[in-house]
């Protein structure tokens, strides 16, 4: 019984620990330090009230156990308060009651030692601190196995060998018992903290997992975790959204556990597949372009290795280039309408000057020539006037800002290239429509680059026809766009030519200069608008130009 009750305090303990653990996480030291001096107070009532005198001559107490060991794990404060309360069960529940065998009982003489010995036993580390809890203990149980021959006038040769045997045994439970309740209260302390270290670890782990996944979702950039067979074990969002642009189907839970391979290979062409597959699988460093879809990827992979140094799979990195291969592609026509300008500057004042001489002597020498000669002077002027045009449209080009803007109606400026519109179609056998919205705002304006523009994407259109062709002009409101199409039927452009319709120099005619639709994205990116190009072959072509409502602070106007 006294063992049960000795031993009630680390029952107590453990339970506190577990507690500890499930509840309430990274708590300080001392708040278990407190709670063990409370299980040790309950364990020393518990030893005290079941005390007893073995045979009448050794008192038997273990509450000199939980004693000990709370004023050497306790604070000075809690020590003190443990060592009163044991002095206090001590005088209510000892037998024989008197102030020698309280003196001994109590261990009261050893408490100095204990309160000396605590700094330097906390600090020990287990087999230290098991050798000072015996230092302490040892002298005191010594003192209450000897009291009945001090104090009591019992002489040790009266001793029965069998009471003898029972006070050896006592004495060597005594100490064995304490040592195992140190031994148990640091293993016990030393899982807690293994098990509290292990949950710090695990939950800064998940952390650093979601830190890391917030990174790369910040990154804007596409990224796939492989394993050694090309199975996907992780993805952020920007992967998930660009395989669900291709496959709307597919979910986050369907993409893991899966073969990459098997992903792409219903969303994407074999040649484009095959690409992919071969860099999958070449576990190195890469980086190779993708084209699918009217899209363009740059696809990098590059190998994951343990600390060890064994492959453990692969990272692919996809990152979309279509928006900066268009913007590469704008900054290429910039350059060179660049060049072109830096061109028309130099020919303006080198050639038109000397042209304009030629053109003028020609007319002198045409008035002295036989008029039978006339023919051979048109077809000399003729071209020659033809090159200065081809000069006027570098000069165009060459203008970086709009000159002469005015609130004009896009309708005036279309009528008033009605008449020749019409007269250059009927010598074609073509015919032009106009269908002109309702309403529309006035737009701030050159009305001389607007006319060249309008003429020079309905020429190309007319062109474009046989006879009996439809040319047909149409104006509309769009939300906050004016837009005015330009549409033909003709025999269309193929699809391998819209996207360098716009490039200078580019041109499918016999005797174009490839200048007439740069001239014209010039023209309309002056005004802040936008151009666009749908055409089928067979079917003709329209061009849609859009102008921002916002260049015109004038009210709506309806053309009766």
């Amino acid at each position: 019984m006294q063992i049960s009750a000795a031993s009630s305090f680390m029952l107590l303990f453990q339970w506190r620990l577990i507690q500890e653990y499930l509840t309430r996480r990274n708590r300080c030291f001392p708040d278990e330090q407190s709670f063990l001096t409370i299980c040790c107070a309950l364990g020393v009532t518990f030893c005290t009230i079941l005390s007893t005198t073995l045979f009448d001559v050794i008192y038997l107490n273990l509450a000199v156990l939980p004693a000990c060991i709370g004023a050497l794990y306790g604070h000075r404060r809690s020590g003190l308060s443990l060592a009163g309360f044991f002095l206090l069960c001590t005088v209510l529940f000892s037998r024989p009651p008197g102030l020698d065998h309280f003196l001994i009982d109590s261990g009261l003489l050893a408490f100095p030692l204990v309160f000396a010995l605590a700094p330097s036993f906390k600090r020990s580390p287990l087999p230290h601190k098991i050798g000072i809890f015996l230092i302490v203990l040892f002298p005191t149980i010594l003192a209450v196995l000897l009291e009945p021959y001090l104090w009591s006038g019992h002489s040790i040769y009266d001793t029965t060998p069998d009471e003898l045997l029972l006070i050896m045994a006592y004495l060597c439970l005594t100490t064995v018992l304490g040592g195992v309740f140190i031994y148990f209260i640091e293993t016990a302390w030393d899982q807690l903290q293994s098990k509290t270290q292990m949950k710090d670890i695990s939950e800064q782990f998940r952390w650093e997992s979601h830190k890391l996944r917030q990174i790369t979702d910040a990154a804007g950039l596409n990224i796939m975790a492989l394993d050694n067979r090309g199975y996907v074990t992780e993805l952020n969002e920007y992967m998930l959204d660009l395989i669900r642009l291709h496959n709307p189907d597919l979910t986050r839970e369907m993409i893991l556990s899966r073969s990459v391979c098997e992903i792409f290979n219903k969303t994407i062409d074999d040649q484009t597949f095959d690409r992919l597959k071969t860099i999958v699988r070449n576990n190195q460093r890469s980086n190779a372009k993708l084209q699918y879809d009217s899209r363009t990827y740059q696809v990098y992979t590059a190998p994951l290795r343990h600390n060890s140094g064994a492959l453990a799979g692969n990272v692919l990195i996809v990152q979309d280039l279509t928006e900066e291969e268009k913007m590469r592609t704008e900054l290429d026509n910039v350059e060179r309408l660049t060049l072109v300008g830096q061109m028309a500057a130099g020919i303006t004042h080198e050639i038109r000057n000397p042209m304009a001489v030629v053109r003028g002597f020609l007319q002198l020498m045409r008035e002295k020539s036989p008029s039978d000669l006339d023919s051979y002077y048109q077809i000399v002027m003729d071209e020659l006037d033809r090159a200065n045009g081809i000069i006027n449209d570098f000069l165009s080009l060459a203008q970086s800002r709009i000159s002469d803007m005015e609130p004009v109606q896009l309708h005036s400026v279309i009528e008033d290239l009605g008449p020749l519109l019409w007269a250059d179609a009927n010598l074609r056998g073509q015919t032009v429509e106009l269908k002109l919205s309702g309403e529309l705002p006035r737009l701030h304006l050159n009305v001389r680059e607007i006319k060249q523009l309008v003429l020079n994407l309905a020429r190309n259109a007319m062109e474009a026809m046989e006879a009996k062709g439809v040319l047909t002009l149409e104006t509309r409101l769009t939300g906050e766009q004016v837009e005015l199409v330009i549409r033909d039927t003709g025999s269309g452009i193929p699809q391998s030519q819209l996207e360098n319709l716009f490039v200078p120099f580019f041109t499918t005619k016999s005797h174009g200069t490839g200048l007439g639709l740069s001239l014209c994205l010039s023209i309309v990116e002056r005004h802040g608008g936008k151009i666009a190009v749908a055409s089928e072959e067979g079917y003709g072509t329209e061009f849609t130009v859009s102008f921002p409502c916002q260049t015109a602070d004038l009210p709506l106007e309806i053309n009766g």
